[in-house]
């Protein structure tokens, strides 16, 4: 009887543990049973090494996870996952940005039904995921037209990945290159041609002295033209591949401004048979830290652009000083034709013309404020253009104020005018 009874109490008390033991698996966040029998004990320890391994392995993988995401998020190339609906899952900022699309809005929707577009609805019903395709972009804010290469990547049970990147830049560079290729071979086709039927002309003609000397000043012309278009195309060149400028090397403004008036004046010569009336206006003495060469270019085209459209009794003031904020004004005002408000954003082009016969007839390449646009880049300046038509035009470079100090005390202003 007594063996029976310890029996009993002994069944109880395993079957006590066991309820107890079954309970804390239950809610996992009880506090720890008391302790127990060995078996229950060991069962215990079992279940929580257990329960620290997963938990731990959970940890793992969940920063795992954030830190995918996280490298996703900082991509500069839009991620969209979608299930095998094409419901989106999951995108980040670059892709929201793309295709307009909003977090909290736009999650578990259809990609198609938020990005209406025949490019894109065409391209998935295709299924030839093996191209991206290219559309517009919905950033907001943007001013210009944004283009957006997107791809598909089927993985895993029908779902898939879409990469999108902006390639805005790519292909403005690309239509530039185009472009530029066919400037250029516009630009030196009709010299050629004009020089190929003066040359056939004195072959199979009998021409007088005064007719081939004219035949040749035409020639003359021409080859000119040419060089000087190779000329500036060397200088761009050579300013794009060539590192910017450093801060160490100080350039005296007067000695630049009246090298390029005096070059101004020649050009005249050529251009009107006469000299024009260049001013100058120099407030101190001062100096510009940059290339010499480079500003000597850029000031230059300036002056040669108002010599060229500014009639030859009409005058030029080519100027400096500097503001209150410090900044140094390179300035050149003319009293020419002046420009139309619609053409002043396209001025700094390559190749661009306001008036193609006219540049031409000047002996213009159109390539001289793409150069001067470039100069003021590297030397952190800012060109300003100011144009009123009939009344003439002011082209300014603004330089910061730490390219610019004085050299000595100076009378306030001078002024040199032929």
């Amino acid at each position: 009887m007594v063996g029976l009874v310890g029996a009993v109490v002994l069944r109880l008390m395993q079957a006590r543990h066991i309820d107890t033991v079954l309970n804390w698996l239950r809610y996992p966040d009880a506090p720890l049973p008391p302790e127990m029998g060995s078996q229950a004990s060991e069962l215990v320890g079992l279940v929580l090494r257990e329960r620290r391994e997963n938990r731990f392995q959970l940890a793992q993988s969940d920063r795992r996870l954030a830190d995918f995401l996280a490298a996703l998020q900082a991509s500069p190339n839009g991620v969209v996952l979608m299930d095998a609906e094409q419901r989106i899952e999951w995108f980040n900022q670059s892709a929201a940005e793309h295709f307009g699309l909003d977090a909290l809005r736009d999650a578990q929707q259809h990609f198609t039904n938020l990005v209406r577009d025949p490019v894109v609805a065409g391209y998935l019903a295709a299924g030839d995921f093996t191209h991206s395709v290219v559309l517009a972009g919905r950033s907001q804010g943007v001013s210009s037209v944004q283009r957006i290469s997107m791809q598909l990547h089927l993985y895993g049970q029908g779902r898939s990945l879409l990469l999108s990147r902006d390639v805005t830049a790519i292909e403005q560079a690309e239509a530039m290159r185009r472009d530029f290729v066919a400037n250029v071979s516009h630009e030196i086709r009709t010299p050629l041609t004009v020089m190929g039927g003066f040359v056939e002309t004195l072959q199979t003609l009998r021409l007088s002295a005064d007719e081939q000397t004219r035949y040749l000043d035409l020639m003359s012309q021409q080859a000119s033209r040419m060089q000087s278009l190779v000329d500036d195309l060397l200088t761009l060149s050579k300013i794009e591949g060539s590192p910017r400028p450093s801060g160490h090397e100080w350039i005296p403004v007067a000695s630049v401004v009246r090298q390029c008036v005096d070059e101004g004046r020649a050009l005249s010569q050529l251009v009107w048979g006469r000299a024009q009336q260049i001013g100058i206006s120099i407030d101190g003495d001062y100096e510009l830290a940059g290339a010499d060469a480079e500003l000597h270019s850029a000031l230059f085209n300036l002056v040669g652009n108002a010599v060229r459209y500014t009639p030859a009794e009409k005058s030029i003031v080519v100027s400096w000083q500097v503001n209150p904020h410090g900044q140094g004004l390179l300035s050149v005002v003319d009293q020419g034709m002046g420009i139309a408000p619609e053409h002043l954003p396209r001025l700094t082009e390559r190749f661009y013309r306001v008036d193609r016969s006219r540049s031409r007839e000047t002996g213009g390449t159109g390539l001289g404020l793409a150069i001067v646009k470039h100069v003021a880049q590297r030397h952190d300046a800012e060109l300003q253009i100011e144009s009123t038509p009939g009344r003439g035009s002011t082209f300014r470079i603004v330089f910061g104020a730490f390219r610019v100090r004085q050299r000595i005390l100076a009378s306030p202003t001078s002024v040199d005018q032929h």
